[in-house]
C-alpha cells in the first residue's frame, strides 16, 4: 500500500504541473456551470427536479473528463519510456494501477467537490433536501470511480495517448449504450443488459435522491472488474 501511495503521490504533483489537467478540471467547470444555467435552472421548475437535472448532466461532464484525464496513467510512461523504469523498481502491477487510480479519482474528488455551490444556490429560492445532494454526489463520484478504472484499462492496453482515449471511450460507450439494447431485448436479456448498463437508471436514481444498495454494489463491482482487467494487462505486457 505504501508503494501506491507514493505513486498517488507523483501523479498528482504530475496532474498540478500538466496542463492537461488544469485544461480539464476548467472545462469540466465550466460546463457544469452552464449545463446547471441553462438547463438545470431553465423554467419553472421544483427544487428537486433542478437537482436531478442537475447531477444528470453533471454525470456526462464527470465521465468526458475522467476519460481525457486517464489516458495518460500509463499510456504516457509507454510514450516516454518511463513505465520501463516502474517495472524494474520493486514495485507490484497492482501497486501501479492503485496508485494511479487513486490519483485520477482524487483528481477528480477535488474537480466534483469546487461544484457544490451550484446545488447550494437553489437554496436562494427554494427548499431541498441535504441528504438529495449527498446521494446525488454520491452518485457521481462512484460513477467517477467507474470511469476511471475503465480509462486505466484503456491507458493499460494501449501504446500512446490518444488510442488510449479511444478505447477508454468504446469500452464507456458501449456500457452506456446496454440500456438501448434492453429496450429492444426481450426477457431475460433485457433484464441482463439492463443490470449491466452503466448510466441511465442507476444515476436517475441517485440524481433523484434515491440510494439503492445495489447501485452502490455495481458501481464498486465495475471499479473493481477494470482495475483487475488493468492489473493483468499490465503484467502481460510486462512479460512480453
Amino acid at each position: 500500500m505504501r508503494n501506491a501511495l507514493l505513486i498517488t503521490q507523483r501523479e498528482l504533483r504530475a496532474y498540478a504541473r500538466s496542463p492537461l489537467g488544469w485544461t480539464v478540471a476548467a472545462a469540466m467547470l465550466l460546463f457544469d456551470g452552464v449545463l446547471f444555467q441553462w438547463f438545470a435552472m431553465a423554467g419553472a421548475k421544483l427544487s428537486a427536479q433542478v437537482l436531478s437535472d442537475f447531477f444528470y448532466y453533471m454525470s456526462g461532464v464527470t465521465m468526458i473528463g475522467t476519460i481525457v484525464l486517464s489516458m495518460r496513467l500509463i499510456a504516457q510512461e509507454r510514450e516516454k519510456g518511463t513505465l520501463v523504469l516502474i517495472n524494474t523498481a520493486p514495485i507490484r502491477d497492482r501497486d501501479i494501477v492503485l496508485g494511479k487510480f487513486l490519483a485520477l479519482f482524487v483528481f477528480v474528488f477535488v474537480v466534483t467537490a469546487l461544484t457544490a455551490y451550484m446545488p447550494a444556490l437553489v437554496f436562494v429560492n427554494g427548499r431541498v433536501s441535504i441528504g438529495h445532494i449527498l446521494v446525488g454526489y454520491a452518485g457521481i463520484l462512484l460513477l467517477a470511480a467507474a470511469s476511471s478504472a475503465i480509462g486505466l484499462l484503456g491507458s493499460a492496453f494501449a501504446r500512446t495517448q490518444v488510442i488510449a482515449a479511444v478505447v477508454g471511450a468504446l469500452i464507456l460507450g458501449v456500457m452506456l449504450t446496454l440500456w438501448a439494447g434492453a429496450k429492444v431485448a426481450d426477457p431475460p436479456v433485457n433484464t441482463f443488459l439492463l443490470a449491466l448498463a452503466l448510466h441511465h437508471e442507476r444515476q436517475k436514481a441517485f440524481g433523484s435522491g434515491i440510494l439503492r444498495l445495489e447501485n452502490v454494489v455495481y458501481y464498486v463491482a465495475v471499479t473493481y472488474f477494470f482495475l483487475l482487467a488493468a492489473t493483468k494487462t499490465l503484467e502481460a505486457r510486462r512479460w512480453r
